[in-house]
């Protein structure tokens, strides 16, 4: 997605998402409205409604546009590279910026553990496997491997952030999801 209408939109949809996490953060899940997020994001409720249902959707898009980048990444990465080193790469880059503020993160804890938000999670868990398993069958074919593989690595990449939260930030969350992925290979093999 290169075009410049594409690049727009993305933007405007990932706009809307921090604005989303954030008043949510600041306020409280309860304490914010559609009007909110579409004022805090600069857009319109009718812009904001062409990309979202509902609050709990716009939310829960930052860990599907993750994703969505990270199959982005895998299709970009050199056709003769190993599968497996390409996976690991097009994950960790997602980790690459740094760790996050402590305060951001635990109201990200807070916002992502209320149950209002776990069927939409659910949705985009799902989105995060499929857009994975379809960035690994182009790779390497059609079959159970790819869809088996994204569930573990994503699955893998979650359990990682989760225990970098419980730790406090201890390591960097890089380092932290790269420890679980070597920890997976040595579980799965590498993939071929």
């Amino acid at each position: 997605m290169t075009g410049l209408r594409e690049r727009k939109k993305l933007a405007t949809r990932r706009a809307i998402g921090i604005a989303a996490m954030r008043l949510a953060v600041e306020r409280g899940l309860e304490n914010v409205l559609v009007e909110d997020i579409a004022t805090a994001a600069g857009v319109s409720p009718r812009t904001y409604n062409n990309y979202f249902a509902n609050k709990y959707e716009a939310i829960c898009s930052l860990a599907a546009d993750r994703a969505t980048r990270t199959g982005w990444a895998l299709r970009a990465r050199p056709a003769g590279e190993p599968l497996w080193d390409a996976i690991r790469a097009s994950v960790l880059a997602e980790y690459e910026a740094g760790d996050p503020d402590p305060e951001w993160v635990a109201g990200v804890r807070l916002v992502t553990s209320a149950p209002e938000l776990q069927g939409e999670y659910l949705k985009a868990r799902n989105a995060m496997e499929r857009e994975l398993a379809a960035a690994i069958a182009a790779r390497a074919g059609a079959g159970l491997m790819p869809v088996v593989v994204a569930a573990a690595v994503n699955a893998t990449a979650e359990l990682a952030v989760s225990r970098w939260l419980d730790a406090g930030g201890a390591e960097t969350i890089h380092s932290s999801v790269e420890n679980a992925l070597d920890e997976l290979e040595s579980i799965i093999g590498r993939p071929q």
